[in-house]
């Protein structure tokens, strides 16, 4: 088996970071759902639930440009290493195709996930309303749960957290090879190697497929009715190699 390139490794290394500092800024929406929660609902006891969800909504509102800013950091980013990464390979490369690399369409492929990025940055609020809305309808409908579903409610804060590092795990891992996957596409790369972290947190299926050779262009079925390429599936930490054809060396 080919051992992993490390400029593809330390490509990985530096969007590790990038998905720290990202799920940092996230969680800091976390916190502010959390006060938000606690505060119009103490021990997890809605007093007024449409203040409580009109909050969170505004709150969403309130957070967007702020969202577009962090967004658009990380973002650049995953984009700045990519190109980092692929000009690590210049010694591999002919001048045409450093070429093709440098003037890949990136552009329409940075605005979608700008876009994505906002809207899972504002679905943090709104999902934490509708998990209170939900609760305290259920509370109503079930008070024999009363306690147990005032301690969910209470928890909101936490769960949105959870999610806010679910969301830059898989977001920034995403991002990494979709911009690895223009610009090889546009260079005429076809095939890349699927890489894992090596590491004890990696899932059976994903250790299986650790070495694999696989088109771009066509998403390998990872588990059972479900294709996806490495780094795209949520809290995958994968990584594609490009491989660089014969005829480019």
């Amino acid at each position: 088996m080919k051992k992993p390139d490390r400029n593809a490794q330390q490509k990985f290394i530096k969007s590790r970071k990038a998905e720290l500092d990202y799920a940092r800024k996230l969680r800091s929406v976390a916190k502010q759902i959390d006060h938000i929660v606690r505060g119009l609902a103490p021990n997890g006891v809605v007093g007024d639930l449409g203040e409580l969800t009109r909050s969170l909504h505004r709150y969403a509102e309130t957070i967007t440009p702020w969202a577009e800013s962090v967004a658009k950091r990380m973002l650049q980013d995953i984009a700045r290493r990519d190109a980092d990464m692929w000009k690590q390979f210049s010694n591999e490369m002919g001048r045409d195709l450093q070429a093709l690399i440098e003037n890949a369409p990136i552009g329409r492929a940075m605005a979608q996930a700008l876009n994505d990025q906002v809207k899972l940055i504002q679905s943090l609020p709104l999902e934490a309303a509708q998990r209170v809305h939900d609760l305290t309808i259920l509370g109503l409908s079930d008070s024999t749960r009363a306690s147990e579903i005032a301690k969910e409610i209470f928890d909101t804060g936490n769960v949105t957290k959870s999610r806010a590092t679910m969301i830059a795990r898989t977001e920034v891992g995403r991002t990494a090879t979709e911009l690895t996957k223009v610009r090889a596409e546009s260079a005429g790369i076809t095939h890349y190697i699927w890489r894992t972290s090596m590491d004890s947190d990696v899932r059976k299926s994903h250790r299986k497929m650790n070495g694999k050779v696989i088109a771009f262009n066509e998403a390998p079925e990872v588990d059972p009715g479900k294709h996806y390429h490495a780094g795209s599936f949520p809290n995958c930490r994968c990584y594609c190699e490009p491989i660089i054809p014969e005829d480019y060396k």
